[in-house]
């Protein structure tokens, strides 16, 4: 009898890993297809729309780009950052000085932009690590600060072009493909943004994630268990750079023209709020957040000129008293009400 109980109890228990594992399998197929709808989705508008609106849609793009590199950062590493403009910044002009004095290909000067920002984070966060919190906040916003007044430096001039910016030219389509400009480099954005989506989604999954989360759950922690806290911060500050580098690249071609003043504090505090509003510490909030970046200013300049960012300002506070968690935590909360009304007996 005994054995008659134990084998049903362990048959019982492999009907359940059973069951469950085919529902984490179901899971991952249905997350698979609502990707690459979505990605089916992103390539059909090129063909839907045209003019201001796909160059708004290769912004959001950019800075989308952008908000996954910030994320990384704070969301997943618990490093604040108020100074990302910068590297926004370093991204764009190293694109927009090798294609206009070196007259490297777009294709190869983007991943270049990536990498000087990838060497600059990296350099910028190691000395950076002996400060936390607020001093690493102002540690931030003094390099976003700084950087578009070293932009105009006259000795920098010669590369930069000053207070005058550079002129980019949009690139063509290759192969002879029958696609305009916009549309040619709106499908080139997408492509990386969905190669950088995919590599950061890698790297949260990896060993190497779990011990960036782990510094932000519990440094102390994290290093007693053989974490080397030193390296992995400095590592997710290079790597954060890197994406924030690749967006400004990007945003600098689409735009074609690159200067100071477009690199202003306001850019960073920007990238912040749009991390915010996503929702901290996932990825796909990143295009809520730059959807709010690209659209909640114009909106709010329709409905007072002269109180523009007053009305941002407001918006800004309604989204945080109501979705303290982001949007995506909302969708979360709102799945999550669901699956329990689910679950209840009828």
């Amino acid at each position: 009898m005994q054995n008659m109980t134990t084998t049903s109890t362990t048959s019982s228990t492999a009907s359940s890993v059973i069951s469950a594992g085919a529902a984490t399998t179901s899971r991952s197929y249905l997350g698979l297809a609502g990707i690459l709808v979505l990605l089916a989705l992103a390539i059909a508008l090129a063909f839907m729309v045209k003019g201001y609106v796909l160059f708004q849609a290769t912004m959001l793009l950019s800075y989308a780009i952008a908000l996954v590199g910030l994320n990384l950062l704070t969301g997943y590493n618990g490093q604040i950052s108020l100074g990302h403009g910068a590297f926004f910044a370093i991204g764009a002009y190293t694109v927009g000085v090798l294609m206009d004095k070196a007259s490297t290909p777009y294709w190869l000067a983007v991943p270049v932009g990536g990498i000087v920002c990838l060497a600059a984070g990296y350099a910028f966060g190691r000395p950076a690590l002996k400060l936390q919190g607020l001093y690493l906040a102002l540690a931030t916003f003094a390099l976003g600060v700084v950087t578009p007044q070293l932009l105009k430096y006259k000795h920098l001039e010669h590369w930069t072009g000053g207070v005058g910016g550079i002129v980019l030219t949009k690139p063509e389509a290759p192969f002879g493909l029958p696609l305009t400009a916009d549309q040619w480099f709106y499908l080139f954005t997408l492509a990386v943004a969905a190669v950088l989506m995919w590599l950061a989604r890698n790297l949260i999954d990896s060993g190497t994630g779990r011990a960036i989360r782990a510094i932000r759950d519990h440094e102390m922690a994290a290093e007693s268990m053989g974490v080397d806290n030193r390296h992995y911060k400095s590592m997710t500050f290079g790597i954060s750079a890197a994406f924030t580098g690749i967006g400004g690249g990007l945003s600098a071609l689409a735009v074609q023209f690159v200067s100071p003043d477009s690199f202003t504090m306001f850019l960073s505090i920007s990238l912040l709020v749009g991390v915010v509003v996503g929702g901290v510490g996932t990825l796909w909030g990143a295009a809520f957040g730059a959807a709010f970046i690209m659209f909640v200013p114009n909106m709010a300049e329709k409905v007072s000129k002269d109180a523009a960012w007053g009305v941002y300002g407001v918006v800004l506070i309604l989204f945080i008293f109501v979705m303290p968690g982001g949007v995506m935590g909302l969708l979360a909360k709102v799945k999550s009400s669901l699956a329990r009304r689910k679950d209840l007996p009828v």
